[in-house]
């Protein structure tokens, strides 16, 4: 079982962006693989505790973590997990400023002061059925991806000498200021392009059309956001690549509707099913069934069909299908069905009798969501 973001960091869950930052910033210093050479245990825990930032720094993350809990993170990965150094030194360089002698931001003793640059992230849209988002499923998309062209070589940058940064010198009123910027010519990389082959960009890099298999797991909804890592835009030179973040839509069911994790349908009946009773074919995520009507049944009644629903993102078990059952009244009568139903206005079995067992509106609504 994974362990607790907060717990990991050492903070609340009501804790603030700033206290976060502090608290990884703290965890990470400590957890330094320069400060703790050739310790296996210290590396798992820096790269335990950049993964709860990268999750605890992001509002939206935050709050699909703090709703789900790491099954929000499975599945294709929306965020976290699988971490490595790389992505580590990559994404959360610029948080340590000076430390370890400007090692954080540029890989300290993991590639002799030079920046790994990361290549730009590509973004999706994957359309999903309701059934798909209840069984989960794997997809497979078309992506147009940079990747580095096949002959491209690269050289060490003369104005960086491959470190990546350019470091000045100034007098100020407060003496000597020293400052290190990002190498113009390289782009932080500490390489040029050495080799070009025909059909590479400036970079060395060419476009081409990948198959992306992306594991959708049961129960996401609308508007989230998984991660592919690795599968963005490839970086020159000894860069990593970005990430393919795909972005949930969800198509709309004929007859079913969703609410977290349960579902509803609407079953209208005759008159003369609700009195007699019947028995009825339901659509469900996992196909047809069959449900008895008892005889009698009231208009508004509503059944619950127990884990019909939408399997739960966290693992716990899955919502109910809601079946609301609506008596559809005849708007017109022959007139020998008129004359019928006017000698029932005086039968004491059509006057209406409810009883303590029939649940008012209100309280059907207060049952939905119990």
């Amino acid at each position: 079982m994974k362990q607790d973001y907060y717990e990991i960091l050492g903070v609340s869950k009501s804790a603030s962006q700033s206290e976060i930052k502090k608290a990884y910033r703290k965890k990470a210093l400590e957890y330094h693989p320069d400060k703790n050479p050739g310790d296996a245990k210290a590396e798992e825990m820096f790269k335990k505790a950049a993964e709860a930032y990268e999750v605890l720094s992001d509002p939206d993350k935050r709050a699909k973590y703090d709703q789900f809990g790491h099954a929000a993170f499975e599945g294709g990965g929306f965020g976290g997990g699988g971490m490595n150094m790389e992505d580590i030194f990559s994404q959360f360089g610029d948080i340590f400023g000076s430390a370890f002698g400007g090692g954080f931001g540029g890989f300290g003793g993991f590639g002799g002061g030079q920046r790994r640059v990361k290549g730009s992230n590509l973004r999706i849209r994957v359309k999903l059925t309701l059934d798909e988002v209840a069984n989960g499923v794997e997809k497979k998309v078309k992506v147009k991806r940079k990747v580095q062209a096949e002959g491209v070589t690269y050289k060490t940058c003369p104005t960086c000498n491959g470190s990546g940064q350019v470091t000045k010198i100034a007098n100020t009123i407060l003496g000597r200021m020293q400052t290190s910027t990002t190498c113009s010519t390289c782009g932080g990389t500490g390489q040029i392009i050495d080799k070009r082959p025909s059909g590479a960009d400036a970079q060395g890099l060419k476009m081409v059309e990948e198959t992306v298999s992306i594991k959708i797991p049961p129960g996401v909804e609308e508007g989230m956001q998984l991660k592919v890592s690795g599968k963005g835009n490839e970086a020159p030179g000894n860069g990593i690549p970005g990430d393919l973040l795909v972005a949930i839509e969800t198509e709309e069911h004929r007859t079913l509707k969703r609410e977290g994790d349960n579902l509803h349908y609407d079953l209208y009946i005759s008159f003369s099913e609700a009195v007699l009773g019947s028995s009825k074919e339901i659509d469900t995520v996992g196909g047809k069934v069959r449900i008895k009507l008892e005889s009698g049944i009231q208009s508004g009644k509503i059944l619950r069909l127990r884990g019909k629903g939408i399997q739960s993102l966290n693992g716990y078990g899955s919502g109910d299908l809601l079946v609301h059952v609506n008596v559809w009244t005849p708007k017109e009568l022959t007139r020998e069905q008129r004359e019928f139903f006017e000698r029932m206005q005086s039968d004491e079995n059509f006057v209406p009798k409810p009883e303590k067992t029939d649940k008012s509106f209100f309280e059907k609504v207060k049952d939905m969501f119990s």
